[in-house]
């Protein structure tokens, strides 16, 4: 569809859809069995065992409900996820969630290439005897790690969607044999009741708010990519409860083991350090060798086929003149700088946490009107005609949702305001209680609004 007073979208109709029940499954398993995945539930291992698996699990069903409903968007319109955010925020008013997709899906697409980068310096350690990155001299072999996973993400989405299918199907075989050699290495070092009774120090201790708000940030990211999958898949259950359960599935699964790494780790070292959730860093700690490494690296490639498809939907949102392709190998490109920041801090963990504490509270407001105005305000029923017209019902005041922006803004300042009470922080977090806040604005004074026809 196109319309030369605004822009164009790409609509891909049913007849076009092939994508199956377990190809929708695959993706969304894969998009969560990486590294990190693997990252946050090490870093959550600060809570214990037992409140950090309850708390994974609640998490992950209350944002993947969230999934399913943004994957029913892509299905019910084949509209990509950011052009579908022009009905909610306006024809012009949709560039503030593409700014952040674009930013938080770049920002992810680094974190594992910094991740699998490690891994790659762990290999040109054993074999050219380079020393590892952490060590002095070893920002040689992270560089060199990180324009080779640069080079493989650009060849993993050359062919968009199709591409991704395919790295998919092969990626998450080999991902399941990692988590299951990973298990049993672990298992013959620690047992799991030790593991179940460790307690992290005080000073390191997480409390389950700060929990949910990491896993919050982390599982919601995908609810916003959602629909530049599901808008592919043949019937409304692909598009719906197999991004659910194969995102759950993969965030337990490798979320968990990363948990019990850590904590496995902690018991050996009697020391937790979250920055030892990196599985590059246990990966060698338990000596697992070069094939780890190289399932690690493998493991960032499909989770950033993904990120960076996503990425690429949001900037081609933003501009009339590129292609889904083009955009993807820019952002990868920006992607590969952005990986570069950590080396500049004292841990990637700092920097990963902020990044979190980031995208949960510009990105859960976002989530919750665009779900609001599709499911409350306008039961499910886009104008698709109107998401490329200056006349039309999208095209609000100068092409701009006004109401929503300010909902947005009130719903941000909301969730500072909840991380600085105790009782909410510390319990249920911020990031829920803010999307709650502007999902019941929105709706309540949606309806009051009127779209210039």
């Amino acid at each position: 569809m196109e319309d030369q007073r605004f822009g164009k979208i790409e609509i891909i109709e049913k007849q076009h859809r092939h994508q199956s029940f377990w190809d929708m499954f695959a993706t969304w398993v894969g998009a969560n069995a990486n590294n990190g995945t693997w990252y946050v539930g090490g870093v959550i291992a600060a809570c214990g065992f037992a409140t950090a698996s309850v708390t994974l699990v609640f998490v992950g069903i209350v944002s993947y409900i969230l999934l399913a409903l943004a994957g029913n968007m892509g299905y019910k319109t084949g509209i990509s996820a950011m052009a579908l955010t022009r009905a909610s925020f306006g024809l012009r008013g949709s560039f503030l969630p593409s700014v952040i997709n674009l930013v938080q899906f770049i920002g992810w697409a680094a974190v594992n290439t910094f991740i699998a980068a490690t891994s790659i310096s762990y290999i040109l350690h054993d074999l050219l005897n380079w020393p590892v990155y952490g060590k002095p001299g070893g920002l040689k072999g992270l560089t060199v790690g990180i324009i080779v996973m640069s080079i493989l993400h650009i060849l993993s989405t050359s062919m968009g969607e199709k591409s991704v299918r395919i790295i998919e199907r092969i990626g998450i075989i080999l991902v399941f044999i990692l988590v299951i050699w990973e298990s049993i290495v672990v298992f013959k070092h620690v047992s799991f009741s030790e593991i179940l009774a460790y307690r992290p120090a005080a000073s390191v201790k997480m409390t389950p708010g700060q929990a949910v708000d990491v896993l919050a940030a982390f599982n919601l990211a995908w609810v916003t990519a959602g629909s530049d999958f599901t808008r592919f898949s043949k019937k409304q259950s692909s598009a719906t409860w197999a991004p659910f359960w194969g995102a759950n599935l993969g965030l337990v699964w490798f979320a968990t083991i990363g948990t019990i790494s850590t904590l496995a780790t902690a018991i050996t070292l009697n020391h937790f350090d979250a920055n030892n959730s990196d599985p590059s860093t246990i990966a060698s700690k338990l000596g697992l060798g070069i094939l780890a490494m190289l399932v690690i690296i493998i493991t960032s490639t499909t989770a950033n086929a993904v990120n960076l498809m996503a990425a690429g939907s949001a900037l081609t949102n933003m501009t009339k003149r590129l292609r889904l392709t083009q955009s993807i190998i820019i952002v990868t490109l920006v992607a590969t700088l952005v990986t570069f920041i950590p080396i500049f801090y004292s841990t990637f963990l700092g920097v990963f946490t902020a990044f979190l504490d980031g995208i949960g509270m510009f990105l859960g407001p976002e989530i919750a009107i665009f779900l609001a105005d599709f499911y409350l305000v306008e039961n499910q029923k886009y104008d698709l005609n109107s998401f490329t017209s200056r006349n039309g019902k999208y095209w609000y005041h100068g092409g701009i949702n006004w109401f929503a922006i300010s909902v947005w803004v009130v719903s941000v300042l909301s969730y500072s305001v909840f991380k600085a009470i105790p009782v909410i922080a510390n319990s249920v977090g911020a990031t829920f209680v803010s999307m709650l806040v502007a999902a019941i604005l929105y709706t309540i004074f949606g309806k009051m609004i009127s779209r210039t026809k």
